[in-house]
């Protein structure tokens, strides 16, 4: 078996972990888990690190579970917040739960027939039944408030900014999660939880309450991502318009490609062992021909190109690569076409825009782009440039001034693209 500890290392992808896991991962197969909650309907890029140590565990022939908090989900976990997340019905996490599913069959292999096939299970199933008082017998008698209290996570809460406070109910996050460790031990024989470092006091939470439960000759394990961030140290994942998702629907394919596509020569240095499965002379050998040519962007466009594929599909990637090209002259009215409207908008976000009437339609070019929306100054001006052939209309080439802009011409219904020279566009969106 590949070392699963020497890979995470190489790439980046190891904070902290426990004592004796490196030996335990060497010596058998090993069950891991590592949790989510279904508080939104998709995975975001900040989740991926995650996804990744579990997709690097089972290449290395280790057998990954993922849980989905259904039950944890209702509660909320105080670490690295500042207020108390709002609560989910049932229903809504069931929704969340199985969208996620979906997303992360991408990055494991649930169907395998092999003993390390992936697993998905949900804590609501084993916590729904569970009574407050059978909860405080059987896990709070083990673990004392003074263990608890003393959690960074905890007392950043109590000691921080928080306006108020820290309930009850999040100060027993860290006794629930530590539940599902110790319920997969016994159920599963899962030996180790991963997650990102923030999670250490929580699962090392888990452990202590295996030892104390079962005795000291169990061995439960922790290891950590660290969390990751650009290298300006500001937060990864996130832009002016908020998250990056992995659902096609908040986030199209086009704009995933372009964040990968935009990061820092750094970022791609970094990002590209983190976040793909190739292998360390592929990464090696795509590093020095970066550096050899650092305005080519080969890092960029390899990372870009992975992800993409990995979590969206090659038709996609190919889709976001037209798109692409379409600002920088290599589109055509086909490519246009097979732009959906989230797409379009997203390609040719920031350019000038204008909004006509459709009855407004019917007219010469050089009326209805001077007057009805002012993309040229005047008629004058315009007639020049569309006998020097500087005037396209939906990537095709004005061919007199005056030709009659019809319904036929738009682009999915509504959308004229006039663009003056190569790169100066001008979107028309007709209601």
């Amino acid at each position: 078996m590949k070392n699963f500890i020497e890979e995470l290392k190489w790439r980046g992808m190891l904070a902290q972990v426990m004592p004796g896991a490196e030996e335990l991962l060497q010596k058998e197969m090993v069950t891991a888990y590592l949790g989510t909650d279904p508080t939104a309907d998709s995975l975001h890029i900040g989740h991926l690190c995650g996804i990744m140590m579990l997709r690097h565990l089972q290449r290395c022939g280790h057998k990954p579970i993922i849980l989905v908090g259904g039950a944890t989900g209702m509660i909320g976990d105080p670490s690295g917040k500042s207020q108390e997340r709002n609560l989910l019905d049932a229903e809504t996490l069931y929704h969340n739960q199985e969208c996620i599913k979906a997303q992360v069959a991408k990055f494991l292999d649930f169907e395998s027939k092999d003993a390390n096939a992936a697993e998905m299970v949900n804590n609501y199933d084993w916590m729904k039944d569970f009574t407050f008082l059978d909860f405080a017998r059987e896990v709070g008698k083990h673990i004392t408030v003074n263990y608890m209290m003393a959690k960074e996570s905890v007392q950043q809460r109590l000691n921080g900014t928080a306006r108020d406070g820290l309930s009850f109910t999040e100060f027993t996050y860290q006794l629930l999660q530590g539940y599902d460790f110790l319920h997969l031990y016994q159920a599963k024989g899962c030996k180790l939880q991963l997650g990102g470092n923030d999670q250490w006091g929580n699962m090392t939470t888990g452990t202590e309450l295996i030892r104390r439960t079962l005795g000291n000759e169990c061995e439960a394990f922790a290891l950590t991502c660290p969390l990751i961030t650009k290298a300006d140290g500001k937060k990864f994942g996130k832009t002016e318009s908020g998250n990056i998702w992995l659902d096609p629907k908040r986030t199209t394919p086009y704009k995933f490609y372009q964040f990968w596509l935009n990061v820092s020569d750094d970022d791609a240095e970094r990002n590209i062992k983190i976040f793909t499965s190739l292998d360390k002379p592929t990464i090696d050998e795509l590093v020095e021909q970066h550096k050899a040519d650092p305005g080519f962007r080969i890092l960029q466009k390899r990372l870009a190109q992975e992800v993409t594929v990995l979590v969206h599909s090659q038709e996609d990637y190919e889709l976001a690569l037209e798109a692409s090209g379409i600002l920088f002259g290599k589109g055509t009215k086909e490519s246009l076409m097979r732009l959906d409207d989230e797409t379009l908008l997203n390609v040719f976000e920031g350019v000038p825009t204008f909004e006509i009437a459709k009855d407004q339609l019917g007219k010469p070019a050089v009326e209805l782009f001077t007057q009805d929306a002012a993309v040229f100054p005047s008629k004058g001006e315009m007639r020049k440039l569309v006998q020097g052939g500087g005037v396209s209309l939906n990537k095709e080439k004005l061919q007199a001034f005056d030709q009659v802009v019809t319904a036929d011409d738009l682009i999915n219904g509504k959308y004229l693209l006039v663009q003056r020279g190569k790169k100066s566009y001008n979107l028309i969106i007709v209601k």
